[in-house]
């Protein structure tokens, strides 16, 4: 063997060492990542166990329901800035099934719209970048206060999203969320052949603009086109304040936002509504006093549409306008609450007519409970009682016990 073909022997030995050593590297980083993604990852189980009863005049009987909603969720470390979630509910009911499920055929009871079965949630993979995050999948969205887009959480089969998203933080001070969805998975469960799912274009955007910590705008435009409920889609577009004020110790919190709506898509009714909220709550000494004014107009017999909320958080707990009327809705309302010991008390009372007309829908009380025993356990009592006018609907007494553990 010549000295020149020893070196070349021995270079070429050299670059497969190199190689050699460089994809051990790589492979052992890549290893030491995946290892670091899966001791990162975590897995929690959710119990929710809720006693409903709704007493409806216009039913022959009264509804109890008796259900447990079981969840687990496993979310992964992150891995080469990826990171996954997996999320599966079970709805089963224990006992007492004396209701209106949507499915069940029981039509002689009320509505309590918790179908039972088992569905999975949630399913997406996620990007990490510096500063966004981009998801893809089945996911829980919820925008602001969930006016528009939610995620109805209150019932025991959560509304999730089918699509991608991408969440931006390029500033301190904007926020920018942006989703393109093509299935909503509804509440009703996957059994519900008429309810089950909303297909279609849905185009979320959401941008925040914060003029300091306790000032802030958001501007926002939601484009729904559904393709199997024509007359839900809609064009929404508007903007909100949120503010904050302190007055020597008294806190001041004030919310107030404009929003105009029109049909888009295939919807078969033409027309333009507006939306109104100003909203106001005052805090001191272990009080909170608040109230409000909240309209969602109509036009042309369509009332402004909000098919993706979460609408048990607004307007009255017992679901009289989960739909809104023709003629639109006016809600003016105040609110209280306070914490007597551990047990953080609310109440509130709302006063409903029409937006066009002279109509007068009715009134309704809210009264809750909520008392945390640990970090894991929550109880929650409930109340709602909505007494009707000039024959809109009927009366309605919904009552509500919930304990929830999570770990």
């Amino acid at each position: 063997m010549t000295l020149s073909t020893l070196n070349k022997s021995l270079l070429h030995l050299s670059i497969i060492a190199t190689s050699l050593s460089t994809t051990f590297t790589v492979y052992a980083a890549q290893s030491h990542g995946l290892s670091a993604a899966l001791q990162d990852s975590k897995v929690n189980i959710a119990l929710r166990y809720r006693l409903e009863s709704v007493d409806e005049d216009a039913k022959d009987d009264d509804a109890l329901a008796s259900t447990l909603k079981s969840r687990i969720t496993v979310t992964t470390g992150k891995f080469e800035n990826f990171n996954a979630k997996v999320e599966v509910d079970n709805v089963t009911y224990v006992g007492n099934d004396k209701f209106n499920s949507t499915i069940n055929g029981k039509t002689s009871y009320p509505v309590v719209a918790d179908p039972d079965g088992t569905e999975v949630n949630q399913a997406m993979l996620q990007y990490h970048g510096e500063f966004y995050t981009a998801s893809a999948g089945r996911q829980r969205i919820n925008l602001d206060d969930q006016r528009f887009i939610g995620g109805v959480a209150w019932r025991q089969n959560e509304q999730t999203y089918d699509g991608y998203r991408l969440q931006m933080k390029p500033t301190d001070a904007v926020t920018v969320d942006t989703s393109y969805i093509y299935n909503v998975n509804r509440i009703f469960g996957e059994d519900n052949d008429a309810s089950s799912d909303f297909h279609g274009d849905v185009i979320l955007l959401n941008a925040k603009y914060a003029l300091d910590k306790d000032h802030g705008f958001t501007a926002y435009y939601y484009a729904m086109e559904f393709d199997n409920a024509y007359a839900a889609s809609n064009d929404t577009y508007g903007i909100t304040y949120n503010g904050k004020y302190d007055f020597s110790g008294t806190g001041v919190t004030i919310k107030a936002g404009y929003a105009a709506q029109e049909d888009a898509g295939d919807n078969p009714n033409s027309y333009e509504a507006d939306y109104i909220v100003f909203d106001a709550n005052i805090n001191f000494d272990g009080f909170s006093l608040g109230g409000g004014y909240e309209v969602l107009g109509g036009d042309n017999g369509v009332g402004f549409q909000t098919p993706l909320a979460t609408a048990h958080k607004f307007q009255g707990f017992s679901d009289q306008f989960l739909g809104t009327p023709a003629t639109g809705v006016e809600d003016a309302y105040v609110k209280a609450g306070t914490k007597i010991g551990p047990v953080k008390l609310s109440a509130a009372y709302h006063v409903f007519k029409a937006d066009q007309g002279n109509q007068d829908f009715g009134d309704e009380i809210n009264l809750v409970a909520a008392y945390k025993v640990n970090k894991q356990i929550s109880t929650l009592v409930k109340a709602a009682s909505f007494s009707n006018d000039d024959n809109f609907k009927s009366d309605t007494t919904k009552l509500w016990f919930m304990i929830s553990a999570s770990y």
